[in-house]
C-alpha cells in the first residue's frame, strides 16, 4: 500500500497533523529512513518545507535554523564566516543507498557525529535549544539561545538521538565553532590492529591534542592535528619524537580528503548487501574483538576514536544475525546495526539490548512525550 505523504508547511501544520491521532513516519531529506528498525505505518510526515536559517550570530557562535534546513546550506553559511559544526556530521547516503540532502533535524535526531567527536563531543553536546511538537500535537520549546543555559532540565540532550520517537523537531539552535586554520595528518602505515591501538592510545594520551585517531587496514594509523599553523607544527614535531616511528605527513588537502572518507565510512564500501555494525568498546579490547570476528568469515573493519569505536561490515548472505556478532562482544560493549536491508532490520534487534529495568524507564520517558506511540513507532524497539 502506498504511503500517504503529508507535507507540513509550518510548525502549526505539524501540530494539526499529529492531533489527528494517527501514527506517522517522520522525514526531512529522507536520507536516514534506513536507520533503526523499519516503521510500518500508512502515513509519512514530510517536514522538509520547514527550512531556512532563522538567526545566525557569528560573534556569539550561535546558529538557529528550521529542522528541515539542508545541512549543506548550513555548512556553506558557516564556511563563509570561517566556522563549522565541530561534531563533523557524517554523510552516510552511500552506505544507506539514499540520495544526498540530509537535513539538520535528521542529523540531530540520530545524533550522528564524526571522527572529531573524540575532541569536540557528539551532536548532542552542541544543541543548545529547540522547538518541537510532541505526540499530543503540543508545541513546546526547550533549552535556549545562549551557550550558558541553566533553564530547567536539559531536554535537548534527551531528545537528541531519540530517532524522532518522542517529538518532531521544528527549529534547532546549535553552538558553532571556528574552523581550524590548518590541519595535518601523521600517517603510520604497516601497523596491525594491536600495534595501531597501542600507538593511538599513546598519541591520545599525549599533549598533541589530536582531533582524530583512526586505523584502516592497508592504510594504517592516521592521527589528525588541527589548529593554528605554528601550533600544528609544534605538536607534530613533539608527537613524532614521542612515537619514534617512521611516518608520513599529509598536508591539509590530502588530510581533509582522507578524513572526509573516514567520516562517511567509505572504507566499508557501498553498503549494498552488507550489514554494517557500529560497536563501542574499550579501545584496548578492539584487537581481541577483531580477531574473534574472523570466525564470522569475510568482513571489513576500521577503528575510530583510537579504537573505542569499531566499524564492521559483513555480507548479509553469510551473517546478518545480531546474536552471532553480539555473542563475541565483551559485557561492556554496545553494538548497533547501522545498515542492513529492511527485512534484516525488522527481524532482529538493531540497538543493543538493554536490561529490562532500563528499557522500562526509557519507555516511560518516551510515553511522556508520545503517549499513543504515534511518532516513528517501532524505530527504536
Amino acid at each position: 500500500m502506498p504511503l500517504d505523504i503529508l507535507k507540513a508547511g509550518d510548525e502549526a501544520a505539524v501540530a494539526d497533523i499529529l492531533k489527528q491521532g494517527k501514527p506517522v513516519e517522520i522525514t526531512g531529506g529522507g536520507t536516514k529512513l534506513g536507520l533503526g528498525r523499519p516503521v510500518a505505518v500508512e502515513r509519512r510526515l514530510d517536514v522538509s518545507a520547514l527550512s531556512g536559517i532563522t538567526a545566525y550570530e557569528p560573534a556569539e557562535l550561535l546558529l538557529t535554523a528550521a529542522a528541515g534546513t539542508p545541512l549543506s546550506q548550513i555548512e556553506a553559511t558557516l564556511s563563509q564566516h570561517g566556522q563549522c559544526l565541530a561534531f563533523e556530521p557524517p554523510d552516510l547516503s552511500q552506505l544507506l543507498g539514499a540520495g544526498a540532502g540530509q537535513t539538520l533535524g535528521g542529523v540531530v535526531a540520530t545524533n550522528l557525529s564524526g571522527p572529531r567527536r573524540i575532541s569536540a563531543g557528539a551532536a548532542r553536546d552542541h544543541v543548545l535549544g529547540l522547538r518541537a511538537v510532541n505526540g499530543r500535537g503540543e508545541i513546546f520549546r526547550a533549552g535556549g539561545k545562549v551557550v550558558k543555559n541553566v533553564t530547567g532540565y536539559d531536554l535537548p540532550k534527551l531528545l537528541t538521538g531519540s530517532f524522532g520517537t518522542m517529538a518532531v523537531f521544528t527549529e534547532l539552535t546549535l553552538k558553532v565553532l571556528p574552523a581550524a586554520e590548518t590541519e595535518e595528518t601523521i600517517a603510520l602505515p604497516g601497523l596491525d590492529c594491536a600495534e595501531a591501538v597501542t600507538v593511538m592510545c599513546q598519541a591520545l594520551g599525549s599533549s598533541a591534542a589530536l582531533s582524530g585517531a583512526a586505523w584502516v587496514p592497508g592504510t594504517g594509523v592516521a592521527l589528525r592535528l588541527e589548529g593554528f599553523g605554528p601550533s600544528v607544527e609544534a605538536r607534530r614535531q613533539r608527537l613524532l619524537a614521542l612515537l619514534g616511528r617512521d611516518a608520513d605527513v599529509w598536508a591539509a588537502p590530502a588530510s581533509k580528503a582522507w578524513w572526509r572518507e573516514m567520516r562517511d565510512l567509505a572504507p566499508l564500501g557501498s553498503g549494498a548487501g552488507q550489514a554494517v555494525w557500529k560497536i563501542s568498546i574499550p579501545a584496548t579490547q578492539a584487537p581481541a574483538l577483531l580477531e574473534k570476528l574472523k570466525s564470522l568469515g569475510e568482513h571489513k573493519a576500521a577503528l575510530d576514536w583510537g579504537g573505542a569505536l569499531v566499524w564492521v561490515s559483513l555480507p548479509c548472505g553469510t551473517d546478518a544475525k545480531a546474536g552471532d556478532l553480539r555473542a563475541l562482544l565483551p559485557p561492556d560493549a554496545y553494538a548497533m546495526l547501522m545498515v542492513a536491508p529492511a527485512e534484516v532490520r525488522a527481524s532482529q534487534p538493531v540497538f543493543q539490548p538493554r536490561p529490562a529495568a532500563q528499557m522500562a524507564i526509557e519507555e516511560k520517558v518516551r510515553r511522556s512525550f508520545d503517549p499513543d506511540a504515534l511518532l516513528n513507532p517501532g524505530r527504536m524497539v
